[in-house]
């Protein structure tokens, strides 16, 4: 589909006794392009955002309470590394619950971390889509998701 972003519109008025034409009124929307084309590319991704482009790229999400401090070390590495990253710390809500949370909100990327994920020093990494991608390394799911968002491609592929 083709989309027009930017516009300029004259106004034009002829003169009576002349006959001629002249501009009156000439009327550019440059900011008004902003929010047309914001309006446009989430009409097209239907509010799915590519990785590199996400206001929401990962979640963290830990299994317990008594993993919140390892989901926030895991934050604290990506955002260094300028990852839009949140944590989902609510001990009063479940752990499906919490997943489900972060699919409707429409995080690229769910890390669920617990135990066997602490001690391996993994994540277990899901999609908003609910694909299981199991678990990476940090170092290698942080190289994965640096090479995702500086590649600006609009398909959330690991691989």
């Amino acid at each position: 589909r083709k989309h027009q972003i930017a516009g300029t519109e004259e106004a034009v008025v002829s003169t009576q006794s002349t006959g001629e034409k002249r501009p009156v009124i000439v009327h550019r929307a440059v900011l008004g392009t902003i929010e047309r084309m914001t309006g446009i590319l989430t009409e097209h991704f239907a509010g799915k955002w590519p990785f590199w482009l996400s206001p929401r790229q990962v979640m963290v999400i830990p299994v317990m309470p008594m993993f919140n401090d390892y989901a926030i070390q895991i934050r604290d590495k990506l955002h260094n590394q300028h990852i839009v990253i949140d944590t989902d710390l609510d001990d009063g809500a479940t752990l499906n619950k919490k997943v489900r949370n972060a699919q409707l909100a429409q995080y690229n990327f769910i890390f669920v971390v617990g135990e066997k994920e602490q001690n391996s020093g993994t994540v277990n990494v899901r999609t908003r889509d609910n694909v299981v991608h199991g678990e990476h390394t940090i170092e290698d799911i942080t190289e994965k998701l640096i090479r995702l968002r500086d590649s600006k491609s609009n398909v959330d592929n690991l691989e």
